[in-house]
């Protein structure tokens, strides 16, 4: 019996297996050629039905295996000219699919812009691109779907963990990104407080990081930009998506214009729920969460040329995120007593509306503006209550009676004391953008290119908050004569009223250059950029800047051997962008026209790029960054009152390199592989604590980024992120100690602190980012449906490495707790997720 129930039992596993399997049974020549000249288009992108993506040889053609039991679709796709679909009937071998120009605009980008297909569009000295089906690889794969996802495994990304959208890009500072999309500056693109950001992949096209010295078309950013192409709706064919999971659901449709444009609306509703449930059971601090983390957004796009010289467009986003939490303890332990109360609720809205036209008034000549306006708003209500009682330590009061016995006298005769503390910070943000800008594009032949634009960007800051804080100082008058410290605790209110706007002028200029079989190419550009701030009553403004810029590009080799490619680029320039903090200055600030400075930075870079015709790329740069009038800020102390100091002497240099191998689409497997070596000094000269050279708090020296998709057959995909990333700078703490505090009563109570100073060599433990994506694909009778179920699983070995930072203590008690405090964003669990994706 057991043999025969083994048979069985491999009979069955067989039939599942060669369910799985579809069967290819017949071979087909497919030939993509121009509609109006019958020309075959060589490099154009074939998308199978079952999602397999191939490129057309020198003759436009390429084979596929289809089915012979049932009708499918593919796709076609080339630079310049309109997606096109085609229905493959059950019999013939043979078929053609004409490709129709999109108008002498887009022919123009073909000439100029485009890339070859099959090829990555990244520009080695400049940027990094991914293409939308990347970021669904990389993107779509657990319980947040976010576009920042991917770029945090590209080179020159810093690890940040995974709930946070800001990385640092090359040693800059997180907040120097800029993100620009569709030509439109996002001040503030992020859901729950810069935890995730608003780029939902599926309303994304493309997306760029440009971390290198990158076209003087964009500035407002010293570190990196992020340019994000919007999905184009498709002008001839409707298409329906529905995506349900276990922390979102989504719906997108697009309408086609007549074959002339198109319209497409996004919707999605991200819910937190289920996991919140299920995290109570192993995570102790996610028990007090009342409202999940949750994000609501939508989003549309749209286009229509009127003529093949015109072009409009319009794309929009509005979005909502919030959680609500309710914290309330009370606790016996060691003979301390506490009782704490919290309360606190987070809302944040961000929306935009975009506006866009091109125009060729002559075919070599582009003409495009853009006009729009944006919002951000958050609203924070946090309250805490917090009482506790405490016994003083033998060793404190014996230790006052050594001084100068009065220990009686100081302490009111009590063996305990209680202390309560009352804070609370409540804040109403509101930003509100318009922008507008011109460009213009002129062929002159000959390899020549001569671009122009201005812009303007106008922000109004408007701010509302009360915030009541307690500080500890240090009192030099009563510090005790063998040097114990003596520490005054008082509370501190301090509240903004910001009524501010910002003019942000730029103009720019640049000439490119293109030799003949791209043996040659050179793109020198100037930009201008200006800032007038308009407070309350008064008004400054920052000295122009200037940013030249250079890139030089050298073809070394093309065709030769395995060698599709072999290119080297040079390049240098200047970059300015404007510090957040700036929105709260004031007239009290003490900062008069032209001592406002935009932070600055030259960058020299040099890199190279080999593309192989194995569809494998190689990308190598090294890097020199000098940072100079940096802005930061500090908090100064007057009376029962803070006020912020404004400074513009900050440094920093950075150098380090980064290399990328990638594995373009084929039938088994693609994927990438990063490394970046980052070596980030700042110091703030007119800083007491930061004077010197130090390494940033965010700052790794080693970062490795492996991404695979494997396709053991066409139905069943594989998706993987592994990472590795160094640890960050991690203070040098000294021995917990007690010591005197007077309380505002005149009280004084006993409490715990140990010293702590920065350290060059100090770091704290590695991180090790794993996750895992498991897709089934199958495809509707007709050939037009596709759908997915997916299960992933994220963080996958926290269970086995945390980083680790310094242990904490009980500032009342003096006792260290136990282990060490986390140093990631992650949660100590792996989260999973499962859902089910349908596309028509």
């Amino acid at each position: 019996m057991s043999g025969k129930l083994i048979i069985q039992t491999y009979r069955l596993l067989l039939l599942l297996v060669l369910g799985l399997i579809p069967l290819y049974p017949r071979d087909i020549v497919i030939i993509v050629e121009d509609t109006d000249l019958a020309l075959p288009l060589e490099g154009a992108r074939i998308r199978s039905w079952d999602g397999a993506e191939y490129t057309c040889d020198t003759e436009g053609t390429v084979h596929l295996n289809v089915p012979d039991d049932r009708q499918v679709v593919i796709q076609a796709t080339y630079p310049g000219y309109e997606t096109s679909r085609l229905r493959i009937p059950m019999t013939g071998s043979s078929f053609t699919l004409g490709l129709q120009m999109s108008g002498v605009m887009e022919n123009r980008e073909l000439v100029i812009e485009a890339p070859r297909p099959g090829v990555s569009e990244t520009k080695s000295g400049r940027s990094v691109a991914i293409s939308d089906k990347d970021l669904a690889r990389t993107a779509e794969i657990g319980i947040i779907e976010d576009v920042m996802t991917s770029i945090k495994l590209l080179p020159g990304v810093g690890y940040a963990g995974m709930f946070n959208a800001m990385p640092s890009i090359r040693g800059g500072s997180p907040g120097d990104l800029m993100a620009v999309m569709d030509g439109f500056y996002i001040e503030q693109p992020y859901h729950w407080g810069g935890g995730v950001s608003i780029f939902d992949p599926r309303m994304v096209q493309s997306a760029k990081l440009s971390h290198g010295v990158f076209s003087s078309r964009y500035g407002h950013t010293i570190s990196g930009l992020l340019e994000i192409t919007s999905k184009k709706p498709s002008s001839t064919e409707v298409e329906l998506e529905l995506g349900l999971s276990s922390s979102a659901t989504n719906l997108n449709l697009a309408y086609p214009l007549g074959g002339k444009g198109g319209v497409m609306v996004m919707g999605k509703l991200t819910y937190w729920d289920p996991f919140v449930w299920v995290a109570k059971q192993f995570v102790e601090e996610v028990q007090y969460i009342t409202t999940a983390p949750y994000i609501r957004s939508g989003a549309f796009s749209a286009n229509y040329r009127f003529t093949p010289d015109l072009e409009v467009s319009a794309h929009g986003f509005i979005g909502g995120d919030g959680i609500a939490a309710y914290y309330q303890n009370e606790s016996v332990a060691e003979n301390l007593l506490s009782k704490s109360d919290m309360r606190a609720s987070w809302d944040n809205k961000v929306g935009f509306l975009i506006t866009g036209l091109t125009l060729n008034p002559l075919p070599a000549m582009v003409l495009k503006g853009t006009a729009g306006a944006g919002f951000h708003s958050t609203d924070l209500d946090a309250q805490m209550y917090n009482d506790v009682q405490v016994p003083y330590s033998p060793g404190f009061i014996e230790r006052w009676d050594t001084l100068d016995g009065t220990a009686d006298e100081k302490i009111n005769g009590e063996t305990a004391y209680s202390l309560t503390n009352e804070m609370g910070d409540t804040m109403t943000e509101l930003t509100v953008n318009y922008q507008g800008r011109l460009d213009f594009d002129w062929d002159l032949s000959r390899g020549l290119l001569f671009a122009a634009g201005v812009q303007e960007l106008y922000s109004q800051w408007i701010e509302e908050e009360q915030a009541r804080i307690w500080r500890e100082t240090l009192d030099p008058a009563k510090t005790l004569a063998e040097g114990t410290p003596w520490y005054t605790h008082y509370p501190v209110t301090f509240s903004n009223d910001v009524r501010n706007s910002g003019f942000f002028s730029s103009a720019y200029s640049l000439l490119e250059y293109a030799s003949p079989a791209q043996r040659f190419g050179a793109e020198l550009g100037l930009r201008l950029d200006h800032l007038f701030f308009v407070g309350n009553d008064f008004t400054i403004q920052s000295a122009p800047v200037l940013n030249p810029r250079l890139n030089l590009d050298f073809g070394i080799l093309k065709n030769h051997g395995p060698i599709d490619a072999l290119s080297l680029t040079l390049g240098t320039g200047l970059f300015s962008s404007m510090n957040t903090n700036l929105i709260y200055i004031n007239q009290d600030s003490g900062i008069g026209d032209f001592d406002l400075k935009q932070s600055r930075s030259w960058t020299s870079i040099l890199g190279t790029k080999i593309d192989f015709f194995e569809s494998y790329s190689v990308t190598i740069e090294g890097y020199l960054k000098r940072v100079f009038d940096r802005s930061y800020q500090t908090l100064v102390s007057q009376g029962d009152t803070l006020r912020m100091d404004y400074r513009f002497d900050g440094e920093g240099f950075i150098w380090g390199f980064d290399g990328m191998l990638q594995k373009f689409a084929s039938r088994y497997w693609d994927g990438w592989i990063s490394y970046s070596f980052t070596h980030a000094r700042y110091r703030n000269p007119s800083s007491a604590e930061e004077g010197d050279w130090v390494f940033p708090s965010f700052h790794r020296f080693h970062n490795l980024n492996l991404v695979l998709n494997i396709k053991p057959i066409r139905a069943f995909h594989i998706a993987a992120r592994f990472g590795f990333a160094s640890g960050r700078p991690k203070s040098v703490v000294g021995e917990v100690t007690s010591y005197p505090v007077t309380l505002p009563d005149g009280r004084i109570i006993e409490k715990w602190k140990r010293s702590s100073s920065y350290s060059d060599t100090e770091r704290d433990g590695f991180a090790l980012p794993l996750d895992l994506k498991f897709s089934w694909y199958g495809f509707s009778s007709h050939g037009k449906g596709q759908w997915e179920i997916y299960a992933g699983v994220e963080n996958l070995l926290s269970f086995l490495k945390t980083a680790q930072r310094n242990t904490s203590f009980n500032q009342y008690t003096g006792k260290e707790d136990a282990g060490s405090t986390t140093a990631s964003y992650e949660l100590p669990i792996p989260m999973i997720s499962v859902g089910f994706r349908w596309t028509y």
